[in-house]
């Protein structure tokens, strides 16, 4: 699981199976219990599930992608070899 990078206690990362269309998956706590969201990078930033984030941790989440959205398809294609 690469990890992108961790803003506010959220982490942004690919998991090593991940497919197509490009996504990342904001991660927020530790252990077994972990609150979490995916958002589609490509061709639009949209979020696709949640499972727990509140709306304020969302908006955040979404933020820091659209800030990276370069960076993120860069390492998804580097990772996935693209």
């Amino acid at each position: 699981m690469p990890i992108l990078f961790i803003f506010f206690g959220l982490r942004f990362m690919f998991f090593s199976n991940d497919h197509e269309p490009i996504h990342v998956h904001v991660v927020k706590g530790k252990g077994s219990v972990k609150e979490n969201a995916k958002y589609s990078v490509l061709p639009e930033i949209k979020l696709i599930e949640n499972n727990g984030l509140q709306p304020s941790e969302l908006k955040l989440a979404e933020a820091i992608i659209e800030e990276n959205a370069e960076i993120i398809v860069e390492k998804w294609n580097e990772y996935f070899n693209k």
